[in-house]
């Protein structure tokens, strides 16, 4: 079991986000921290595909030019109309068709050609993005890899599986959007202001009058729905949390008849959420139409000002109606940008939270002291026998709070060492120190006379072999997970270790044998037969020194014993390090160390221990007995061999 010592990790819950007007002002509550060093290092990823996106950031501007001239001509075909119409009127040339049909297919090709130029650049991008992000994403697997075990301990799981799934998709989806959007608004705002002047710069003078009422507006409702988005993003995740215990748990909640009490409590907060959820939409929707408002208000007098104008000839027919279409493109690209920079502020976090992972302290391969021994320059003089000694060692998980304190134990090859003690006595830690999970704050590991902090951490790996209390298998077949720590071990190999481990006979009654699918969290078996196939895992990897972390606390007295067994076949010839709880497990222990407080307080055969009447006798005696020995009337010498 592990230590109560070692620092866990809190596991928060994460609520999924909104949508629409509320997904940017709950996201928007997110600023990093380095604005323009995290952008920087951003593009740095986009470096290797810039011919792409030069030609991505010409062709938005293509496209966009091209879009912009449109109502002009269509201002253009609308007054050759009109002009036709009236010259008919008064018996002239009517219609000039010729000239309209110029102007049509004129209009066609500018929007074929924006079309495509529009198309190009979001068809490059999504490549270019999506590479981008398979590079930064691959860089940061690898980087998982490399991680310290502390790190994990004192970091959220769930945070960092944010990091790699939420965060990621956050900057893939806002690299592949909103750089063409970006410089398609520019290009936009800039172009329709252009034809706008050119048209006349009165009636644009007009449009801008109605600006500061828009922001003004805007700035107001958006400042107060944020409120409410906050509000319900923060009792999504209260739900959500809610939602997940209450599924985990299900089985506890039905046992002790609390249903009516998780419904109730659900109600509650979901009646809050709605609240808050009406609350911010309401807000939110009263955005668009205010905005419609002061367009068309705006409409009204661009066609006031435009009709004195056409009364008094300064402007045609057709430059009102191409200024009037120009005037509605005109608040486009600034909404889009006001969205943008909301996006591009949640999506620098997202990257800043990536790149805070991505710098963090890797735990070396290499070795810790002087130069590195390969496994192969160590085995090559002499095969590892499994002589382990824990020379005065010391170790916290904190600076100023040591755990294992002088711990000394000199283990001769082929010893099986059982390891007992109260819970958060260190024996768990004894083990990360042994596996190099954490490097020993004073005093020194040897495995055969060598240092361990002299061996690269891999090849220190492939001596060790590990079985945990707490089992772990990956979704695939059975054969595969047995396999798993000898990748290509042929089928015999595979089978001859289950059948050592008594898994053989339960794998060949599933339907698909060897070739049964495991699940997620493979929950399709039964926990006890997952800790046999762990178990025939470690059979099959036959490494020189097996750690044994409370193997088979999860299986039945029968096959319990069945599993002592083959661990006693198992173990000839190895050093091993039992650590147990069940102290029936470990009678044959070669040498049982008892720990309390991060120190060894006693240490020998499991008859030389009870013998002694110490705090082993205590622990054995706990768990047969009522009372310890204290409280017992037994005299000192009272035999316990029947212990």
């Amino acid at each position: 079991m592990a230590d109560q010592n070692r620092p866990r990790p809190f596991m928060p819950l994460i609520g999924s986000g909104g949508h629409g007007w509320g997904q940017n002002f709950a996201i928007s509550r997110e600023k990093p921290q380095h604005f323009r060093a995290t952008l920087m290092r951003l593009m740095t990823y986009l470096l290797p595909y810039k011919w792409a996106l030069t030609f991505v950031m010409l062709s938005s501007i293509i496209g966009t030019l091209f879009s912009i001239f449109g109502p002009r001509i269509m201002g253009i075909i609308t007054t050759q109309l009109y002009q036709g119409f009236l010259h008919k009127m008064h018996g002239l040339p009517g219609i000039n068709f010729m000239v309209i049909e110029h102007w049509l297919f004129i209009l066609s090709a500018l929007y074929v050609i924006s079309a495509l130029f529009n198309y190009l650049p979001r068809y490059l991008m999504a490549h270019v993005t999506q590479k981008s992000v398979f590079d930064l994403r691959q860089q940061l697997d690898h980087k998982l890899s490399r991680l310290p075990v502390s790190y994990f301990d004192t970091h959220p799981h769930g945070d960092i599986l944010s990091r790699f799934v939420n965060d990621f998709d956050n900057i893939s989806s806002t690299l592949q959007q909103s750089l063409t959007q970006i410089i398609q608004a520019l290009i936009t705002f800039i172009g329709v202001i252009v034809m706008m002047l050119t048209i006349s710069p009165l009636m644009t003078l007009t449009v801008f009058l109605t600006l500061p009422l828009s922001f003004y507006f805007t700035r107001i409702i958006a400042k107060r729905a944020q409120k409410y988005f906050a509000l319900r993003q923060s009792i999504l995740g209260q739900l959500n949390g809610h939602i997940e215990e209450m599924y985990t748990g299900h089985h506890v909640i039905k046992a002790f008849a609390r249903e009516h009490d998780a419904i109730r409590h659900f109600d509650e907060v979901n009646e809050q959420l709605y609240e808050a959820s009406w609350k911010a939409q309401f807000m939110t929707s009263i955005i668009m139409p205010l905005m419609t408002f002061i367009s068309n208000l705006g409409y009204v007098f661009v066609s006031v000002t435009g009709a004195i104008l056409v009364t008094q000839r300064r402007l045609q027919i057709g430059d009102i109606l191409a200024f009037i279409q120009y005037a509605r493109q005109f608040s486009q690209p600034i909404n889009q940008l006001s969205g943008i920079s909301n996006v591009i502020q949640s999506t620098m976090a997202s990257a800043e939270r990536v790149f805070d992972l991505l710098d963090a302290p890797e735990e070396s391969s290499l070795s810790s002291l002087s130069s590195l021994s390969s496994l192969t320059e160590i085995t090559s003089v002499n095969p590892i026998q499994g002589h382990v000694q824990f020379d005065h060692v010391s170790f916290g998980y904190t600076p100023h709070h040591l755990i294992i304190q002088d711990f000394t134990l000199d283990v001769e090859p082929g010893q099986m060492i059982a390891i007992v003690g109260p819970t958060g006595a260190g024996k768990t830690t004894v083990v990360n120190l042994l596996m190099r999970f954490y490097d020993v704050t004073q005093g020194s590991i040897r495995i055969d006379g060598i240092d361990i902090r002299h061996m690269g951490r891999d090849d220190l790996h492939q001596l060790l072999g590990m079985v945990l209390q707490d089992t772990w298998l990956f979704h695939g077949t059975i054969r595969e997970n047995i396999a798993y720590g000898k990748p290509g071990a042929p089928d015999s190999a595979i089978i001859a270790a289950a059948q050592q481990a008594q898994a053989d006979h339960f794998i060949r009654t599933l339907p698909q044998g060897y070739d049964t699918v495991l699940n997620e969290e493979a929950i399709n078996i039964s926990g006890g037969q997952k800790q046999l196939l762990t178990i025939a895992r470690a059979i099959l990897a036959d490494p020189p020194i097996l750690i044994l972390d409370e193997a088979t606390s999860n299986v039945d007295t029968r096959t319990e014993l069945l599993i002592q067994r083959a661990m006693d076949q198992l173990l000839k010839g190895r050093t091993s390090f039992v650590i147990a709880h069940r102290l029936s497990t470990i009678h044959h222990a070669d040498r049982i160390v008892v720990m309390n407080a991060g120190s060894i307080v006693e240490q020998g055969t499991h008859h030389e221990l009870l013998r002694r009447r110490g705090f082993y006798w205590d622990l054995y005696h706990s768990q047969y007995q009522t009372a310890p020995s204290s409280l017992t009337s037994s005299s000192p010498g009272t035999s316990t061999e029947a212990f």
